[in-house]
Order: C-alpha cells, then structure tokens, then sequence
C-alpha cells in the first residue's frame, strides 16, 4: 500500500483550497452599483467598495443564516454626473441592473439628487435596498419621512446638503469670532443640492449670526470663467465668498480669486479642491482657501481619527494613489461593512427584514460613528466617537492642509491670505 505524502506547507495550501472552493459554492450576495462611473466621485467610491468587498470575501465573506456566501458586485454607469443626460437616462441603468442582475441590494446610488428622488420609486416598486453615498439632498429624507413603508428602502451612509449647511455655518461663526466677517458673497453650481445648499446656509447665518447676504452667482455645469462673479463680490464689498461646486472646472474659481487678489476668504466646497492632487492641479495657486471635506477619509487623513487615517492609507497602498474626492469614498467603504452586518443580523435577503435591521445600524466605521435617523440618514456632528464627521480644512501657501473645524480634529485656526485683512 503506497502512501501519499504531503508536506506542512503543501497540506495548508491544500486545505486552504478545499474550504474556499467549498464557501464559494455557495450562491453569491448581489450588490449592485449604479453611479457615475466617469465622475470622480464615482470612479473612487467604486474602487472603496471593492476593496471593502474583497476584504470581506477573504474573510469567507458574510453568514447569511447558516451559510456563509461571497459578495460578487455588479456595476453600471448611469452617467448622471454629465452634463445634458437627461433623468430618464439613469433611471434606465438603475431599473436594469435591478431586474436584468437580480442584485440584492445597491450601493453607492446615483450622483445627481434630481436621479435619486426620481429613482426613489424603483427602489419602492422592487423592494431593493439602496446605501447611497453620494446624492446628497435632504429632500429624500422627506420622502421617507412623509410614506415611510413605501420608501423605507432608501438610506443615505454620506453627508446631506443639510449637515453641509451646519460645517459651512459653523466655519462662518468661526469666521465671524476671528475676523469680525459679516459679509457673504455665494457662488454656486446650477443644480439641486448646490442652490438648496446656498439658501440654507444664506437663511441661517442671516438669522443666527447677522451676516448679510450681498448676492449669489449661479453657474451652469461646465463653466470655467468665473471673474465676472468675483468682480461683483469685490464690488459688493464681500468678506467672504462662498462656491458651492461639484464640476472639474471649479478649482479655476480659485486660482482667479488669488490672481485677482479679490480681499476676502474663500470657504466652501470645491469638488476638485477637496484631494492632494489640487496643490499641482492648479497650479499651486489654491493657498489661502477652506475647503470641507464632505466625509472623514474621503481625500484627507485625518490625524485625530485613526480609523479615517488607516482607510486613506490603506487605499492609497493598494490602488498606487491617493484618494482625490472629498465626498463618497469612504462613506461606500463603510456602507459595504453595513449592509453585510445588517444582513448577517437579519439571517436572510429578504429586503424587508433586511430594511428593519438596517435601521438598527450602530457601527464605528471610517466616517465615525454611523448611525441613522427617521429618515434613513447617516447623523453627523462634530465628534467621531459620536456620529459620523466631516472636516474644513484650509490649504497652505507650501501646499499642506491643515483641519480648523470641527474642534475635536482641529490642527490650527483659519488664517488670513496676505492681502485679505480682518473686519476688526
């Protein structure tokens, strides 16, 4: 009678073979990932789920009642990032990777809020539970909020136009503390969550802390000339201007602010502002100017917050870059570890039991601590051991960036570009 013989180390990788063939046998959890894929946004919150994913299937992947099963994603690029696609475009890539992919749930979710209000009913008329992490206005609450059974299927793991309105009114009172500022200038990209955002933010800091509205400049996807908008705030007599943009272009805004030596601070949000690359990308002519970062992680380490710090770094290592966008990458890290907890909660796929334990969402995760409101929407605040975060940082004349708000990741105060000078 022969013996086989198997060496220690052949006997591992043998026996690691046979359980992974067998764990993969099993029928796989479909998730499904409708977005911008061309967008910034899109393309790295994509990336953030599949490396979330892949951790996750290496670990054998998530206990669905006695079986454990992998997660296999399915994408599709509704392309509601690009100027002139119309709604019914994306709502067409939604509804097919719904009923041609059979997925069990959506992440990520569309890029454009006019899309994901609209896409709110396929959600409802299929029963498939979507974290988004990107569309940001607070207006799906609302819907959620008004028919709660029929849209309960919609969560939002990212930060809302409402909490961006609370980050960019605090920065203003920080402003207004410092420098004696009481004096705002918007100048906004021309969709939904930019113009609510501005009013928001306009009406509360009219009301709460006296600053008076000079104007608002509005700009049309693709824009990429805006001094005529700096010149009338200059004129006006603005000590801050606020932009409100998500368009690649929208960094120029900035690189004319400096050349033009417009005297008042920049703090808002500028989508291409928000990662490393910006310093190079324009120019190295951004000093001076505060940007919030929607989401900890997404395009900035944070120090004070190890776990947004190892997830910036640990994607930065395994795709060979930095993380650009400052909004939608890492709240789709997190919203992968959700959904898995959630379904290993419920033991089933079942979209209702799955929505229920949802709601019971209690993670630490890379954004903070995530939990969710009455209208399936991530809380934020201002410390992470708390609720989820985001950060205003403000840039430096060599390049750096250094976080002034909220107080408990705080590296420094704002301070003033050479040829802006204090209210008082």
């Amino acid at each position: 009678m022969k013996r086989l013989l198997v060496s220690v180390p052949g006997l591992v990788v043998l026996c690691a073979l046979l359980t992974a063939s067998a764990g993969w046998a099993a029928e796989p959890i479909l998730v499904g990932v409708p977005t911008a894929l061309t967008a910034l946004e899109g393309k790295e919150a994509l990336k953030a789920v599949e490396m979330a994913v892949e951790e996750i299937n290496a670990k054998g992947g998530v206990k669905v009642g006695d079986q454990k099963r992998p997660m296999k994603l399915e994408t599709i690029d509704i392309r509601d990032a690009s100027p002139g696609v119309p709604v019914s475009e994306a709502l067409l890539g939604i509804e097919k990777i719904i009923t041609d992919k059979k997925v069990n749930a959506i992440l990520v979710g569309p890029f454009r809020s006019e899309a994901l209000l609209a896409g709110m009913d396929l959600l409802a008329k299929y029963k498939v539970p979507m974290l988004g992490t990107i569309a940001m206005s607070p207006a799906s609450e609302a819907k959620v909020k008004e028919d709660p059974e029929k849209y309960k299927y919609c969560f939002r793991v990212c930060l809302n136009g409402r909490y961006l309105g609370y980050y960019l009114t605090q920065t203003l009172g920080l402003m207004k503390e410092q420098f004696g500022y009481s004096k705002l200038y918007f100048m906004t990209q021309d969709v939904l969550w930019a113009r609510g955002t501005a009013k928001g933010v306009g009406d509360n800091v009219a009301s709460k802390l006296g600053y008076e509205i000079l104007g608002t400049e509005a700009y049309p996807t693709g824009s990429s000339d805006f001094s005529a908008g700096l010149v009338k705030a200059r004129t006006a007599g603005a000590q801050v201007i606020m932009p409100i943009f998500d368009m690649p272009q929208s960094g120029i805004l900035v690189k004319q602010w400096k050349s033009m030596q417009v005297p008042t601070l920049i703090a808002g949000f500028i989508s291409p502002m928000a990662g490393p690359g910006a310093w190079k990308t324009f120019e190295n002519k951004i000093g001076g100017a505060l940007n919030v970062n929607f989401e900890l992680g997404s395009g900035i380490s944070v120090a004070k917050y190890e776990p947004a710090k190892k997830f910036y770094e640990d994607y930065a290592k395994k795709f060979g870059e930095p993380i650009e966008s400052g909004h939608g990458p890492a709240p789709s890290y997190d919203a992968v570890y959700v959904l898995a907890e959630a379904i290993e909660r419920a033991g089933t796929l079942d979209p209702d039991k799955l929505v229920a334990e949802l709601k019971k969402t209690d993670r630490k995760g890379v954004i903070g601590r995530i939990k969710f409101d009455d209208g399936n929407q991530a809380i934020f605040g201002d410390d992470p051991t708390q609720t989820a975060c985001a950060c205003v940082a403000q840039w430096t004349e060599d390049g750096k960036r250094v976080i002034v708000f909220p107080a408990a990741l705080a590296e420094g105060k704002i301070t003033l570009p050479q040829w802006v000078k204090p209210a008082k």
